[in-house]
C-alpha cells in the first residue's frame, strides 16, 4: 500500500477525555476513533491489526480441534430465562425489544445459544469431544465504560465452547485449550501470566485469567515463584497456626465506655491497641438474608470469597439503616457476643484471620460501648470459619507456604472456565452413554479478547515517540521511507517495494514533504523494519534499515535487504 492513498488519519495532540497510553496511541495513530462514550470505530490500520490478531486465535483453534461457526448478535429472553440469567446478569445486559415487543438482549456471552445448538443436535457419546468457537461483537452496557477498547460497551471476542461425556475429558481438554492461550500469548509477543481466577457470572467449577503484565494494568494479580498465581479476587490466604502466635493467657471480658467511636481507628488509638487486636463484624446480604462475617481489624472481607463461599446469586454489604433496622444495634458497635438476630439460623463466618485472636475487642451490641478480652470458644461460636478476606502485601503463598507473594498488574486477555454441568442441567442439555444412559453435558468455555489483545500489547510495547509492534500483530511489516520520492530514489523504492510486498505487507510512505515527518509517522504507527533511501545511501548501493525496537540503524546492501527482514515474531 502507498501512504499517499491509504487512509491513516494520525493526530498531532491527543485527546483530552483518553484514560490510558493504548488509547492515546490508538486514537494519534489513526487506528480507531470514539463514536460515543464506550463505543468505537475501528479504522483501516487499526482493522488490519484486529484481523492479524484473529488469525493467531484461528490458527490455534484449528490445531485443537475447533471448529468454527457464526451465532446471532441479538438473543432472545426465552434462552436466558432457562438458565435463570435473564435476571441475575444485572444492568450490564442491554436488553431490547422487537416491534412485536418480543425481549432479546446483544450477547455479552453465549452459552445458552450454543447449548441450544448442541442439545438439539448432538445426540451420542460418539460425537464427543466438541468443540465449537466464533469470533463476534459482544455487548454489555458498562456503567462507566474506560480504558479505550478494553472496557467498552461494543468490543470483539473469540468465544469458545466445548462438551465432554466426562469430567476426566473435559480436564484433558482444559488443559489443551489453556496451552493454546499460552501460544497465543506467545506469538503476540507477551510478557504475561496464567493465574486462578473467580468464575463471576459465567459460572463453573474453576478458571483462569491470562494478563499481560503491565504496570497501567487495570488489575491486581499476585504470584510466588513456586508458580502459584491468582488475581487479588481469588488469592487464597494461608491459615496462620496456633502455635505460629505468641501465647497469651485468656483474660476476663471487660466492657469499656467508648463514646462516639465507631471505627478501629478510633477505638485503637483510646484504648491504645493495634488494629491486630480487633474483630471486625460486619453485615452482609446474600440473596436477601442476613448474614454476620468477622474479620481481623486490619484486615478486609473479600466479597468475591464470601459470595462464593455462600453460594450466592447476590450479595450486598448493609448499610447503617438497614445494620441498626434488622440488629437494634448502631452500626460501629456490633460484635459478635450475645449477638442476636430476628431468626435462629442465621450464619457467623469467621475469617481464618479471627481464629487465632486472643482477648480481641469488638463492639458490645449497644451504643458507645466495646468489649475487650473476647475469645474463640468461650465468648463467641462461628457457625463456620473460611478464607474470605482480601489478600495483603507480606503475606506468604498459600502453596508452598514459604515465600512471600508478589504484586503486580496486568491486562486480562483470555479467560478459561471448566464449567461443568452448570448450563446442560439448566437447559436439559444431555446425550446419551455407551450405556444408553442420559447424561448432561460437561462444558467448558473459554474467551480471548481480540480487541483487547490490541490494547494490551501497545500498553506493554510503547515509548515516548509511538507504539512499538512485533511482526505478529503489525499492520504493516515494513515501510519504506525515501528522502524525496522521486528520479533514482523513486526507482529504488519502487523495486524493494515491489520485492518485499511478494513475502510481506509494505507500506511505502510516498508523500510529499519532510523525511523528518514521516519518521515521526513511521515511529507513532510502530511498524516494525523501517527502510531509508535517500543519495547518499545509494552512492554506496546502500540502504538504511532501523528495527523500532532498536535505537540504532544500519546500512544493509539492497540485495540483501531480504535477509534482513524478521523471520519469526519479534
Amino acid at each position: 500500500m502507498k501512504y499517499s492513498q491509504a487512509f491513516i488519519p494520525t493526530l498531532k495532540e491527543t485527546p483530552s477525555d483518553a484514560d490510558t497510553i493504548s488509547l492515546k496511541l490508538m486514537l494519534r495513530a489513526g487506528l480507531i476513533r470514539k463514536l460515543s462514550s464506550g463505543i468505537y470505530e475501528w479504522l483501516p490500520l487499526g482493522l488490519r491489526v484486529l484481523k492479524n490478531v484473529e488469525q493467531i486465535i484461528r490458527e490455534e483453534m484449528n490445531k485443537i480441534g475447533g471448529q468454527e461457526l457464526l451465532l446471532p448478535t441479538i438473543l432472545p429472553k426465552e434462552l436466558w430465562e432457562e438458565t435463570g440469567r435473564w435476571n441475575l446478569y444485572g444492568k450490564e445486559l442491554c436488553r431490547i425489544k422487537d416491534r412485536s415487543g418480543r425481549e432479546f438482549c446483544l450477547g455479552p456471552t453465549h452459552e445458552e445459544i450454543i447449548t441450544d445448538i448442541v442439545r438439539k443436535d448432538v445426540r451420542s457419546y460418539k460425537q464427543l469431544p466438541l468443540m465449537l468457537y466464533q469470533f463476534q461483537s459482544k455487548f454489555r452496557d458498562e456503567i462507566r465504560p474506560r480504558f479505550g477498547v478494553m472496557r467498552a460497551k461494543e468490543f470483539y471476542m473469540k468465544d469458545a465452547y466445548s462438551f465432554h461425556a466426562s469430567e476426566e475429558d473435559a480436564e484433558r481438554y482444559y488443559k489443551i485449550v489453556f496451552d493454546a492461550y499460552s501460544k497465543i500469548c506467545e506469538k503476540c509477543g507477551f510478557n504475561f501470566r496464567a493465574v486462578e481466577a473467580t468464575t463471576g457470572s459465567i459460572g463453573g467449577s474453576f478458571s483462569h485469567e491470562f494478563m499481560v503484565l503491565a504496570d497501567t494494568g487495570e488489575e491486581e494479580i499476585v504470584s510466588c515463584i513456586c508458580g502459584y498465581g491468582a488475581n487479588v479476587e481469588k488469592a487464597e490466604c494461608i491459615k496462620r497456626e496456633v502455635g505460629s502466635w505468641k501465647p497469651e493467657v485468656e483474660k476476663p471480658l471487660e466492657e469499656v465506655h467508648t463514646p462516639d467511636m465507631k471505627t478501629v481507628d478510633e477505638v485503637g488509638k483510646f484504648l491504645n491497641e493495634k488494629p491486630e487486636k480487633f474483630i471486625k463484624t460486619l453485615i452482609y446480604l446474600a440473596d436477601g438474608k442476613p448474614v454476620i462475617v468477622l474479620v481481623r481489624g486490619d484486615c478486609e472481607i473479600n466479597e468475591e470469597k464470601l459470595k462464593s463461599h455462600l453460594n450466592a446469586n447476590e450479595l450486598l454489604l448493609a448499610d447503617g439503616n438497614t445494620v441498626e433496622k434488622i440488629t437494634g444495634v448502631p452500626i460501629g458497635f456490633l460484635g459478635s457476643v450475645n449477638f442476636r438476630l430476628p431468626t435462629s439460623d442465621f450464619r457467623l463466618i469467621a475469617d481464618y484471620s479471627v481464629e487465632n485472636i486472643i482477648n480481641g475487642i469488638s463492639g458490645a451490641n449497644k451504643k458507645d460501648y466495646h468489649l475487650k478480652n473476647i475469645n474463640i470458644g468461650r465468648d463467641y461460636k462461628p457457625t463456620e470459619i473460611a478464607d474470605i478476606r482480601k489478600v495483603k502485601k507480606g503475606a506468604l503463598c498459600p502453596r508452598c507456604k514459604k515465600h512471600e507473594l508478589k504484586f503486580s498488574r496486568g491486562i486480562e486477555v483470555g479467560h478459561t472456565f471448566k464449567l461443568g454441568t452448570k448450563y446442560s442441567k439448566a437447559m436439559n442439555a444431555t446425550f446419551l452413554d455407551e450405556k444408553g444412559k442420559q447424561n448432561f453435558f460437561i462444558m467448558g468455555c473459554y474467551g480471548i479478547g481480540v480487541s483487547r489483545i490490541v490494547a494490551a500489547a501497545i500498553e506493554q510495547s510503547n515509548d515516548e515517540s509511538g507504539i512499538i509492534w512485533n511482526r505478529a500483530l503489525a499492520p504493516y511489516q515494513a515501510i519504506i521511507i525515501p528522502v524525496s520520492y522521486e528520479g533514482k530514489i523513486k526507482d529504488v523504492c519502487d523495486t524493494i517495494y515491489e520485492k518485499l510486498s511478494q513475502k510481506y505487507d509494505v507500506l511505502l510512505d510516498d508523500r510529499d514533504g519532510r523525511a523528518g515527518v514521516k519518521f515521526k509517522d513511521a515511529d507513532l504507527l510502530g511498524i516494525p523494519v523501517r527502510i531509508t533511501v535517500s543519495e547518499k545511501t545509494l552512492k554506496e548501493n546502500k540502504v538504511e534499515i532501523k528495527y523500532r525496537s532498536k535505537k540504532t540503524a544500519e546500512l544493509v546492501d539492497i540485495e540483501k535487504i531480504l535477509d534482513k527482514m524478521p523471520k519469526n515474531y519479534l
